[in-house]
């Protein structure tokens, strides 16, 4: 849901880095596995134990990691296959590792409900990125939708930032919205496949929903 612009905005400020970091002769895959096991580690360890506000800044610190090693690839001037998947695997270690520390620090406290929204943001988000992996391997479109991966992030982490500074209701807001928001994005990924897939269908055979759903040999009966 963030627009391109706010992307490209942060991917911008962030290449006078990235092209220190690569000319110390560091590896976007080195920052890569460097950063999801901060962020994975630390959430695993905060979040239960009751440091919400510190394990908010911990693991967004190291989560905006990668960011940064798309810049220093950029800076390579290489792409990398491998690097792509490397990429997308980190960032699911990296969301179940929030959500889960999420529902383990609310089972402590018996808040269950926020055990439950959090699990549902945790499979839920597995699923988000599963579609567009899933539509893209198969030359469909599968992306977009209000709630991709920074929004997870960001309302997650708020939410529990927030309640660890006093907030009581801030997970609880925050995860109902990312719940919602969530299973909007599944249904919204889903029909972004159905459509493209039915356009794809459409170039290689010429025909439309209109002329698919006459019988071989029926005459249209459109007008003109």
């Amino acid at each position: 849901m963030i627009n391109d612009w706010g992307r490209t905005a942060i991917n911008r400020s962030l290449e006078p880095a990235g092209r220190w970091l690569v000319r110390r002769g560091i590896h976007p895959d080195a920052m890569t596995v460097f950063g999801t096991a901060g962020a994975t580690g630390f959430a695993i360890w905060l979040i239960p134990t009751g440091h919400l506000f510190a394990a908010s800044m911990i693991v967004w610190g190291f989560a905006m990691l990668d960011v940064l090693d798309g810049a220093m690839a950029r800076a390579r001037g290489v792409t990398s296959p491998f690097g792509g998947v490397l990429d997308s695997l980190c960032d699911r270690i990296v969301d179940g590792a929030v959500f889960a520390g999420i529902a383990w620090w609310a089972a402590k406290n018996d808040r269950w409900i926020i055990v439950a929204l959090a699990l549902i943001c945790l499979v839920s988000g597995q699923l988000i990125s599963y579609i567009k992996a899933r539509a893209e391997a198969a030359g469909l479109r599968g992306g977009g939708g209000v709630v991709e991966r920074a929004e997870r992030l960001i309302l997650g982490l708020t939410g529990i930032g927030l309640t660890g500074l006093g907030v009581w209701w801030a997970v609880d807001v925050a995860l109902w919205l990312l719940t919602v928001g969530s299973l909007v994005t599944v249904g919204q990924r889903i029909h972004t496949v159905w459509a493209s897939a039915r356009e794809q269908y459409g170039a290689a055979t010429g025909r439309t929903d209109r002329t698919a759903a006459l019988e071989p040999g029926e005459p249209s009966r459109d007008a003109g």
